[in-house]
């Protein structure tokens, strides 16, 4: 998709469709963190394995 079209499309929005757009990018930006972050959750129980282990207590230790 081309920005430039894209900002001419906005620019001809009525200002109350332009909140309710402004709404709608909130959103979904808050919804990709929010995917983020679970993804992050939820790979922590399956790695916690590696990461509890005496060699990398060792590996680490210097630091």
């Amino acid at each position: 998709m081309n920005n430039e079209f894209l900002f001419k499309e906005i620019e001809n929005l009525p200002e109350h469709l332009k909140e309710e757009l402004l709404n709608y990018i909130q959103f979904l930006k808050s919804k990709a963190e929010k995917e983020r972050y679970d993804l992050a959750l939820a790979s922590e129980s399956s790695l916690k394995k590696d990461w509890l282990r005496p060699e990398e207590d060792e590996a680490w230790s210097d630091l």
